[in-house]
């Protein structure tokens, strides 16, 4: 099987690639390398550097690879500029993904897993989450994200697209090869982890007055690797699961000091903290209800300990302390 990977240059969509390549899959990526690495890109894959709004370049890339299905990972991420840049992500993530879908359409490519996220769901009103839970993004990220799910089920119903949604939570490790390097990063374990390997860092802890055991805010920690995993069976079983939601965590939470906690016996460092105020629009716990990945898509986490998750990203990062620049 043929396997187009957009934005397979990043951090989730090199690791699937990765694990497409180990599961004997024939990998494509397309990637335009504004925030991907070419690091990343694993040797036995094909690289095609292009960008989704280049509608011509991308009808060659069809007309030419015969593939059999798509990963769609290629997006803007960051939610901080979501707030103050919404219109580059609707455009990135709704109008350069629609020319994706039409180019689909026109060379009979009708099987998509799609990478989406837990901001769908915005402020929850339950713990944990279920995929039928009220969805009220609170950033143009997630509302982004929700528009483009919302597509999908219109163009599955009049066009024929097979496709699957992946909400996943707080992405978080690394394989042996590939590891974690956002520009700028704001995800809290590899800043944790950098400030163990650069001592004169410290590490944010927004709230220590929310309504959970320390004080601290709760997240839902997956490994990347489980992440890409599921993508995969999603794909392996499109003819079963099309048109499902799935989300992706562990349905297990770590609050900020817990991971600060395990970070240091991890790296035997010491790791600074700085306490800040809360941040607007921070729930105090956000943990994924997994069972219908369990059930429909028998999918369960394999790397689900603190200590795997936290342990594979300082392996990687030792290994790479200015992320892919060295």
């Amino acid at each position: 099987m043929k396997v187009l990977v957009t934005g397979g240059a990043g951090y989730v969509g090199s690791i699937v690639s990765e694990e497409l390549l180990a599961g004997g899959y024939q990998v494509s990526i397309l990637d335009n390398l504004q925030q991907g690495h070419l690091s990343a890109i694993i040797p036995e894959a094909e690289f095609i550097k292009a960008d989704l709004e280049d509608k011509v370049a991308l009808e060659k890339v069809f007309r030419t690879g015969k593939f059999d299905g798509v990963i769609h990972m290629a997006a803007e991420t960051v939610i901080e500029f979501s707030m103050s840049d919404p219109r580059r992500y609707f455009k990135n993530n709704v109008v350069n993904a629609l020319t994706l879908l039409d180019v689909m359409l026109k060379y009979d490519v009708k099987q998509l897993v799609f990478s989406s996220s837990a901001a769908t769901y915005g402020e929850p009103k339950n713990i944990p989450v279920t995929e039928d839970d009220p969805k009220i993004p609170v950033n143009s990220y997630g509302e982004s994200k929700l528009i483009f799910e919302q597509i999908l089920e219109w163009y599955g119903r009049a066009y024929g697209l097979k496709y699957v949604t992946m909400r996943y939570f707080n992405a978080a490790g690394a394989s042996e090869k590939l590891g974690e390097d956002h520009r700028p990063e704001t995800h809290l374990i590899p800043n944790v982890l950098k400030a163990a390997l650069f001592q004169d860092r410290s590490v944010s802890i927004f709230g220590e007055d929310y309504p959970t055991k320390d004080g601290s805010c709760v997240r839902d920690y997956v490994h990347v690797r489980d992440i890409a995993l599921a993508h995969i069976l999603a794909l392996k079983n499109m003819g079963d699961v099309s048109g499902k939601v799935f989300n992706l965590g562990n349905g297990q939470g770590y609050s900020v000091k817990e991971i600060v906690s395990e970070a240091r016996k991890i790296t035997g460092k010491s790791i600074s903290v700085a306490t800040k105020p809360r941040r607007p629009g921070d729930p105090a716990i956000l943990l994924a209800n997994r069972e219908r990945a369990a059930n429909e898509l028998k999918w369960q986490p394999k790397y689900a300990d603190l200590d795997i998750i936290i342990g594979s990203t300082w392996e990687w990062m030792r290994k790479h302390p200015l992320g892919y620049d060295d």
